[in-house]
């Protein structure tokens, strides 16, 4: 395990998802949300679908194109659709923060649909976590904002994907299935252009640029993130995935003039917190079992 390199990795893929959102926020102000993913969808894929025929992967494998996989892109397309309409609605440190709990999600969502044991201190964990949700959204007070909502449906999607994931096929490649994610971000950014009041829009040079850079950010971005999970402990690296929060939060100060209130932090911090503490109650477990089992086999 090359935990060293494994952190910076993550630490690059988080800087590199987080530019990708600044630009798409940024575009979003005159570009529609349908053109920006049908434009990062069909690079991006293009991109992987290279990366597929260089591993020697074939695009019509059988055991790609079943239920499951289909799915999952239908879920990467919700996921997709209400992140980046967020983004153009709402601070990008609030999307930021609220996405943050889709780890306690997964938990949750793991305990009751794939039958693994959650004891009481992760559920309290994910209790506490979705305070911290709520002390964000702030559902009936003042400074409620609708639009943050679209947040929590790409947090549910997101979360029923990885949990599907773990139930596909290892056969298929994950060049595979980025080629079928970034191909739902053109069908679903194309559903918007043509089924709603969005309209397609010839970009300028500078939104060309734009929407280039923010497709090359991405594809990095998720390479980093693959080959930091094969190379290193998910123990060491998992907790540096939340530092995507403050970089999203940099950017909007610096770029957005966002200024987040101390409620805003507060309940990022409880999100943050669970999260972690969740993550390494898990961890830990985990190793009690491998000892039990080890004690259990005979000599």
């Amino acid at each position: 395990m090359d935990n060293v390199k494994g952190i910076l990795l993550v630490m690059m893929a988080m800087i590199g998802f987080t530019i990708e959102d600044l630009f798409i926020k940024q575009m979003s102000g005159t570009l529609p949300v349908g053109q920006i993913l049908f434009g990062i969808g069909l690079g991006a894929g293009l991109a992987f679908l290279v990366m597929l025929f260089a591993q020697g992967g074939r695009l019509f494998q059988r055991e790609a194109w079943g239920i499951a996989p289909l799915v999952r892109c239908g879920l990467e397309a919700c996921c997709a659709v209400s992140f980046a309409t967020a983004l153009a609605l709402v601070d990008i440190s609030v999307v930021a923060a609220v996405f943050q709990a889709t780890p306690l999600v997964i938990t949750m969502g793991a305990a009751l649909f794939l039958g693994e044991q959650v004891g009481w201190r992760r559920w309290t964990a994910i209790g506490l976590g979705f305070v911290g949700v709520l002390m964000i959204i702030r559902p009936g007070l003042e400074g409620f904002e609708p639009n943050v909502l679209l947040v929590l449906i790409a947090v549910l999607a997101v979360a029923a994907r990885d949990l599907l994931t773990r139930r596909m096929n290892k056969a298929i490649p994950s060049a595979m299935l980025s080629v079928q994610a970034y191909g739902s971000l053109v069908l679903s950014g194309g559903a918007l252009l043509l089924f709603t009041d969005q309209s397609w829009t010839d970009p300028t040079p500078f939104e060309w640029t734009m929407l280039g850079f923010a497709t090359l950010f991405g594809i990095v971005a998720y390479y980093g993130i693959v080959t930091a999970t094969r190379i290193a402990d998910a123990a060491v690296i998992t907790p540096f995935r939340y530092s995507r929060l403050v970089f999203s939060m940099i950017g909007g100060i610096l770029i957005f003039a966002e200024h987040p209130d101390a409620m805003t932090l507060a309940g990022a911090g409880l999100i943050i917190a669970t999260g972690l503490y969740s993550f390494l109650r898990e961890r830990r477990l985990a190793r009690q079992a491998r000892r039990a089992r080890m004690v259990a086999q005979p000599a």
